[in-house]
């Protein structure tokens, strides 16, 4: 398992960049839960005064006066002063300011909703604390972090009441393809990208996970030791994750991503098979779910003019819940007993199907790796997305995995296919339909391209038919 610090290094370059104006920052950092964003903040703080304070989980019987205990319990811990308990949360933070006046000093309040949502004055003060108090340092950093993404958007960044305050707001996503790649270690020069994929699938680029990987196991091994064992650190971590973010309002989020596992639907079809009216409070909860880095809402968009569209459909960009809901839940009751552990990831009921919605996932959330193989200057990008095209009287309905569309009036229409052989020559047969229906308008050129990961035969590439050929390895790899 491997636990050493790995990526982000662009985040890494902002945070010290902003600490470098000589002005004290407030920084909020979202995403979903085991993404990494207190690793992000230790890393950053490493040779520097760091204090880190972590809200509890509100349970039914939690209250405020306990969330102040343990704010007030891990604070005497870092400070080495005596427990102590304050009823006040203004009187808190004025002990922590007393400590931080002085040098670079970096703060961080993890989970601040579970933190502070008891106690309807805790915003206020610190607001109030920041005014005050934490902004006298110069050299100071408040970073206030946690996975209810909706809980900070509505009480912090849309909040008139911290307007102005934040000098960053940070989304935290999954780590990039060559990232996780180094999860493998100095054994990952003689492992396939084909082995690679297939745990990938099932983490994504989620660092926690990612670190559970054996590269000394085969991928069936590491799988089965993650998702299918009694005790696997996998087996469970979906209603964990899910009752920690949304609580009792979970089983509506469930419903939602369970209608997404099989592939995107827009607003209207996801509505019909929850069984539910159209209502503002169903638009909240898809919103809520991608904010906190579950699903995507794709836009498509005008070709001609470069201008998005009204019309959306919404993705289940998360590979671990969409593995989880589909294998892992089903089978918990024999997961539990120990009667799966022989199980083989190839032979699970549709898996072809499912992997190869993961390996999508996996590709469109590195799209920028693929413009920068295919050679495209980010600057010349006007949109780079999943494609579709409504059906109506004058045009066919069309799906593209992901199109790059250029201010040169240039289109790359990429094919993200899956298979567990080589492909043939009918996957020509396939790009040519869908680009035969895409309504592209004069003066656009286009450009096929295929994304693969176990090969292609000569033929295709003999062809000529695609302007590139990507394998999923190149992805990987720096």
């Amino acid at each position: 398992m491997s636990t050493h610090f790995v990526g982000r290094e662009a985040e890494i370059k902002e945070l010290k960049e902003l600490q470098e104006n000589n002005i004290a920052n407030l920084v909020i950092i979202q995403g979903r839960r085991r993404i990494g964003k207190s690793r992000l903040i230790e890393e950053f703080a490493k040779g520097q005064k760091f204090y880190c304070m972590v809200g509890i989980f509100p349970s039914k019987d939690t209250t405020a006066q306990m969330q102040r205990d343990e704010f007030a319990r891990q604070l005497s811990e870092q400070l080495g002063i005596p427990k102590f308990s304050m009823d006040d949360w203004g009187n808190l933070f004025t002990l922590l300011a007393q400590y931080t006046l002085k040098g670079r000093v970096v703060i961080l309040f993890d989970e601040i909703s579970w933190m502070g949502s008891l106690d309807p004055s805790f915003l206020g003060k610190l607001k109030n604390a920041w005014d005050l108090q934490f902004k006298k340092n110069p050299n100071l950093i408040l970073v206030l972090c946690g996975s209810v993404s909706s809980w900070i958007e509505e009480n912090i960044i849309s909040s008139t009441l911290f307007l102005g305050r934040p000098t960053r707001y940070i989304k935290l996503n999954e780590l990039f393809l060559r990232d996780c790649d180094e999860f493998w270690g100095r054994y990952r020069e003689r492992i396939s990208a084909y082995e690679k994929m297939k745990i990938l699938a099932i983490t994504g680029g989620v660092p926690r996970y990612l670190e559970f990987i054996n590269p000394k196991k085969s991928a069936e091994d590491n799988i089965r030791n993650m998702c299918f064992l009694p005790n696997a650190p996998l087996v469970g971590e979906f209603e964990r994750i899910f009752s920690d973010i949304f609580g009792v309002r979970s089983k509506i989020y469930k419903k939602i991503i369970n209608r997404l596992i099989i592939g995107s639907a827009t607003q209207e079809e996801i509505i019909k098979s929850c069984g539910r009216n159209k209502t503002g409070d169903f638009s909240n909860y898809l919103n809520d779910l991608n904010m906190a880095g579950f699903i995507s809402r794709d836009f498509t968009w005008h070709i001609k003019n470069g201008k998005l569209s009204k019309l959306s459909q919404y993705r289940l960009k998360d590979n671990y819940v969409r593995f989880y809901l589909k294998y892992i839940q089903p089978s918990h009751a024999k997961i539990v007993k120990g009667t799966f552990k022989k199980i083989s990831v190839t032979t699970l009921p549709g898996w072809d199907g499912i992997i190869s919605l993961q390996f999508q996932n996996l590709v469109l959330n590195n799209d920028n790796r693929i413009i920068e193989l295919l050679g495209i200057p980010l600057e010349e990008v006007i949109i780079s997305n999943p494609y579709f095209q409504k059906k109506t009287k004058t045009q066919l309905g069309c799906q593209i995995d992901l199109l790059i569309q250029t201010r040169f009036h240039s289109l790359y229409v990429c094919e993200i296919k899956f298979s567990r052989s080589e492909l043939t020559m009918s996957i020509i047969d396939e790009v040519k339909q869908k680009i035969e229906r895409l309504n592209i308008p004069k003066k656009f050129s286009y450009r096929p391209i295929l994304i693969h990961v176990n090969g292609v035969k000569e033929a295709v590439i003999e062809s000529g038919y695609f302007a590139n050929i990507i394998d999923f390895g190149r992805i990987l790899s720096e």
